[in-house]
């Protein structure tokens, strides 16, 4: 007996922004709309592009095109250092901006918006009047420069599928009643969570269209991702809401916490690696704390760039930067704490043990992670207590550097790259200011 057919309503809109970073730069400097423009972490040949504006993307230029590659296409191009601060407070204004219409019950990251829709506001028309309503929003309580593209389906992961079917400045719904013919004409990769090592195994398995993996039935689908992720995703498409949508909600409890850099030519070398990833930890240390956290975990990545004849006998990846490279990390184990020095006592005793040789001599990224996070409140107090007033050197520091900024107080380690790894651009989560800086 098949299963009755589902009322066409919409339960959420998803908003995705469109060329955001771009887009702010471009209300931010009117004399830059309708040119080519590129956002760029620093001004350098070796690096890519981190988004482009739609006049650039019509000539080529897209996220993840070289710096000089877009020179090449459009010796015009305005390039421009990406402003983290400037794109967190947009967001921000722009969240806002889309309460006036409709609440926001998820931000995926920061340049995309989840509504959920309760009610008569599922009805198509007056879904649609609430979508209108937040572009209005956004435009006139934002920036004119400012466009958005509005998924609305009776599930989030369609949701978001439909809000890439048109941009810029699109509006698409996917009724349960046009699914699921309605997205076979897509391509694999256009679903999330399908990219190109996914789309490879797919490909591997003779599913090369949406055609194909439309046609499979449940236990087709299951088969083909080998994993309950197949059956979800075979009812997603087809318009029902699971309860678990592809994109669920987090739990509220964090996981992780840390900060990567790739190192400047000036700090690429065993004293230069050191100075940064002792900045990193300073500044992961400061969230730890900022955030409510202990952790008794900590792990360091290290990259190393490899010249062509170490490639030949060395296992390597390449870097967006061009860069080949090996790789190589490490955890360090600890009781559970939050203060700075216990913390670099673990990051010295990993770094003593990195690789060392003619092989490992050009360190060129360097990332320092904070794991299995326990929520102070869930902290086991110790029963002596610090003989070192560690918590309170650390309490100390970070009133002072919160009032005049997070490197006016630290140790003597970071001191020669205290100016570096300064806090980039935030794809998934949005920069959080702690005092008069973001982090």
């Amino acid at each position: 007996m098949s299963a009755p057919a589902q009322p066409d309503r919409f339960h959420f809109l998803h908003i995705d922004l469109n060329s955001f970073f771009a887009s702010v730069e471009q209300q931010l400097h009117p004399e830059y709309r309708g040119r080519p423009l590129a956002v760029v972490p620093t001004m350098a040949d070796t690096t890519s592009c981190i988004a482009a504006s739609y006049e650039a993307k019509a000539l080529g230029i897209k996220t993840g095109t070289q710096v000089g590659e877009a020179k090449k296409i459009c010796p015009d191009i305005i390039l421009i250092a990406g402003n983290h601060a400037e794109y967190a407070r947009y967001s921000h204004e722009i969240a806002k901006a889309v309460e006036l219409a409709c609440p926001v019950s998820h931000t995926p990251s920061i340049d995309e918006m989840v509504c959920e829709l309760i009610g008569r506001e599922q009805e198509p028309p007056r879904a649609r009047k609430i979508a209108l309503e937040i572009k209005q929003s956004i435009y006139k309580n934002v920036g004119e420069a400012l466009r958005c593209s509005i998924g609305m389906a009776p599930n989030r992961y369609l949701a978001k599928i439909a809000s890439d079917m048109q941009k810029p400045d699109g509006l698409i719904g996917l009724l349960p009643s046009q699914l699921p013919r309605a997205i076979a004409h897509l391509d694999l990769r256009d679903l999330p969570g399908v990219g190109a090592r996914t789309e490879v195994r797919l490909h591997a398995k003779n599913i090369t269209t949406m055609e194909q993996l439309l046609a499979l039935d449940r236990n087709g689908m299951h088969k083909l991702w080998d994993s309950v992720w197949g059956d979800r995703l075979y009812h997603w498409l087809r318009g029902a809401d699971s309860g678990d949508d592809g994109a669920p909600v987090s739990s509220g409890v964090q996981k992780t916490l840390g900060h990567s850099h790739v190192l400047g030519p000036e700090h690429r070398s065993h004293e230069g690696s050191w100075a940064v990833a002792h900045k990193l930890l300073h500044k992961a240390a400061m969230r730890l704390r900022m955030e409510k956290f202990y952790t008794n975990s900590l792990t360091v990545t290290i990259r190393f760039a490899l010249t062509k004849e170490q490639t030949e006998r060395i296992k390597s990846k390449r870097h967006t930067s061009g860069i080949k490279h090996s790789g190589w990390a490490m955890e360090a184990r600890f009781r559970e704490c939050q203060d700075t020095l216990t913390l670099l006592e673990a990051l010295r005793g990993v770094w003593a043990q990195r690789p060392q040789g003619p092989d490992f001599a050009k360190p060129f990224f360097v990332g320092v992670t904070l794991r299995n996070l326990i929520p102070e409140d869930e902290h086991q107090p110790e029963l002596f207590a610090d003989p070192n007033n560690r918590a309170d050197l650390s309490v100390t520091m970070d009133k002072l550097n919160l009032k005049y900024g997070h490197t006016t107080l630290h140790f003597a380690g970071m001191l020669p790259a205290r100016e570096s790894a300064p806090t980039r651009i935030a794809f998934t989560q949005i920069p959080v200011q702690y005092g008069v800086d973001y982090m």
